[in-house]
Parts: structure tokens; C-alpha cells; sequence
């Protein structure tokens, strides 16, 4: 068996190990997208209390551990925005802070040409007063479920609006399309889109965080067939995953006031680690390790804390990419120095 990781909890042991670091990467409030085979980074707070967010570009190469900062012109200055992959080809960055007011505007990189283009809202375009700390969820190639934050906070309504956007690389325009529903107000959660149990599942996309409550709230429901989403391919991952949360080690408990944390979709399972936890003025910042569990209805939570303080995080982001999955980026336990390491989740079952 490996040597112990540093986190653990009741014998189920898990850790983030460190596999690259690299100065480029030190950054909070970015994203971090797979395409490709690659990790793109954009923008971010490079320091605590930053209000100037960066305009960078860094690539990682996973296979290698190595990063670049991409000479792409045009990049925009975004912190607190999220992105999406289209096509193979572009990758679209949504709205977010850019130093002095909220945007919902989409700039999209040209990975074959290196460029960032500022596409053009269409006719009939009703986009949000602005969005930061919402989330982007691919429905397909061509729309995007974005959910959050809305507006300044003097301006945020009681709840939380949900928007379609259809973005069209043919014409480099997008445009927005507010749905009936609303959702509890949210800023600074994570969203998970997952099919439900059975032979043939529908697909919920599920909130989590970003509010007091430790249930996850729906924010979109589409019946079989309906999305054609790409299965997961991470047959080890899963495999351990599923050991994890039988092995009866981990509490049934889900985060709750919990905001600035990460969430990758793992085939059933929705994995969530980090955050700042809005109930505790001082410790603030989280290591916890929170799994969701699909498979069966009702779904269910399990809950795997962390002794080791130095992985406390917030504001990072982790990526699925070839049957790992990688920690990049975020503060660490006092909330303002970035982390300018790179980890894989080990899980020892």
C-alpha cells in the first residue's frame, strides 16, 4: 500500500499531492478549463484584496506539468466569471468582475489561432445586470445554463435567476434567454449537471452552496434523450469513489454555508472540496472533501474532513482530465496568498 496521505478521516484516506508548481499558476477567482488535453487558465486575483483581476492566459500541460502564459492578444480582465469549452476549438469566458463593475459579456479563445474575440450580443439578446461568482453548465455545443449572482449586491433580487445562453461561433454572437424558473439567491456555489438512477435517467442540474442551505436546489430538469452529454471517462476515479463512500467511513452531511468551493462531476458523483464557510467569522477557509452520491434516489451526501491545514483552499477550481482529477489555483488558510501548486486527488480505499 502507498505511504499515508496527509488527509484522512476514520481511516478513509484521501490527499491532494502535489505534482507541479509553477508561479503562473498562483491565482484565485479564475477558471480552469479542459481542452484538448490542456488546462486554460484565465484571469483570476493574482493576491488577497486585489481588485484588478488578471488578463492572462496560462496553458498547463498536464502530461508534462508544465505551464505557459499564452501570447494571446485581446485577453480579458475577468476575476469571479466561469468558462466553457465549444467545439473543440473555443473556449468562452462569461461574465465576471473585470476591476470595476460586473459584466455578462463573453469573450471566446481561439485555441488553432491563439486570439481572444469580444463576440456580439444577437437581436433579442436580454442578458443578466451583470454576472459574478454564478456558473456555467454546458447543456450541449451550442447552450450554456448560467445561474448565480446578478447584479452588484445593493441591487441583487431575493432570488436567483436562471439564463440560457446559446452561443454561435459562426457568427461569433450570444445571446441570453431568462428562464421561468428562479432559484434561491446564490453567489459563489458550484453546479453539477447528473443524470438520475435507472435504465433510462434523466438529468437534473443540481446548485450547491453559495447560501446557508446544505440541499441542493434544481436548476434545470430535462427528460431522457433530451442531452446527449459525453460519459465520463474516468473508469479508476469512479471505481475508488464508489469504494470511498461505501467504506462507512465518511458522515452523511452535506456543506452547508458554504461558498467559493469546488465541484467536478464524476460519472454519478458530484466532488466538492474547499471553500470558506459563511457561518465561522474567523477559520474561515475549508479542506473538507464532500461527495454526492447519484446512483440511487434518494441521492445522498458523505462528508470527509481533512487534518492537514496546509490544503485549505478557496477560490481554486479542480479539473477532470485522463482519469484524474487536479487541484489548481486558490487562497489558502488565511485567505489571501494563492497557492502556485498543482494536485491530483489520491484516495486511499
Amino acid at each position: 500500500m502507498a505511504a499515508a496521505p496527509r488527509g484522512w478521516a476514520g481511516g478513509s484516506r484521501w490527499t491532494w499531492r502535489p505534482v507541479a508548481r509553477d508561479a503562473l499558476l498562483a491565482r484565485a477567482f479564475h477558471s480552469c478549463t479542459e481542452l484538448r488535453g490542456r488546462l486554460y487558465l484565465v484571469g483570476g486575483l493574482l493576491a488577497g484584496g486585489a481588485t484588478e483581476p488578471s488578463g492572462d492566459t496560462v496553458v498547463l500541460d498536464p502530461a508534462g506539468d508544465q505551464a505557459v502564459r499564452m501570447g494571446a492578444r485581446g485577453g480579458p480582465r475577468r476575476s469571479h466569471h466561469d468558462a466553457v469549452p465549444l467545439g473543440g476549438r473555443w473556449l468562452c469566458a462569461v461574465g465576471g468582475w473585470d476591476g470595476s463593475r460586473r459584466l455578462a459579456t463573453v469573450a471566446a479563445l481561439d485555441t488553432e489561432r491563439g486570439e481572444w474575440e469580444a463576440w456580439a450580443a444577437a437581436p433579442g439578446s436580454c442578458p443578466p445586470a451583470g454576472l459574478s461568482s454564478h456558473t456555467c453548465t454546458r447543456l450541449s455545443d451550442r447552450e450554456v445554463r448560467v445561474a448565480g449572482r446578478e447584479g452588484g449586491t445593493r441591487t441583487q433580487r431575493r432570488f436567483g435567476s436562471i439564463y440560457t445562453l446559446r452561443l454561435d461561433p459562426g457568427a461569433r454572437t450570444y445571446c441570453y434567454k431568462e428562464e421561468g424558473d428562479h432559484t434561491a439567491s446564490r453567489s459563489g456555489h458550484c453546479a453539477a449537471l447528473l443524470r438520475g438512477p435507472g435504465p433510462r435517467p434523466a438529468h437534473q442540474l443540481l446548485l450547491f452552496g453559495g447560501c446557508s442551505s446544505a440541499e441542493p436546489e434544481v436548476a434545470g430538469h430535462w427528460s431522457p434523450g433530451t442531452i446527449k452529454d459525453e460519459p465520463t471517462v474516468a473508469p479508476r476515479l469512479m471505481e475508488q469513489l464508489a469504494k470511498l463512500v461505501s467504506s462507512g467511513r465518511g458522515s452523511q452531511q452535506g456543506p452547508r454555508g458554504l461558498r467559493h468551493h469546488s465541484c467536478s462531476v464524476v460519472g454519478p458523483f458530484a466532488v466538492m472540496f474547499g471553500g470558506e464557510a459563511l457561518t465561522r467569522p474567523r477559520d474561515a477557509v475549508c479542506n473538507d472533501l464532500y461527495i454526492y452520491d447519484a446512483r440511487k434516489s434518494p441521492s445522498l451526501w458523505f462528508h470527509f474532513p481533512c487534518a492537514d491545514r496546509g490544503l485549505k483552499r478557496m477560490g481554486h477550481r479542480t479539473c477532470l482530465w485522463n482519469d484524474q482529477l487536479y487541484l489548481v489555483g486558490g487562497f489558502g488558510e488565511d485567505g489571501r496568498t494563492a497557492s502556485p501548486q498543482v494536485c491530483v486527488l489520491d484516495l486511499f480505499v
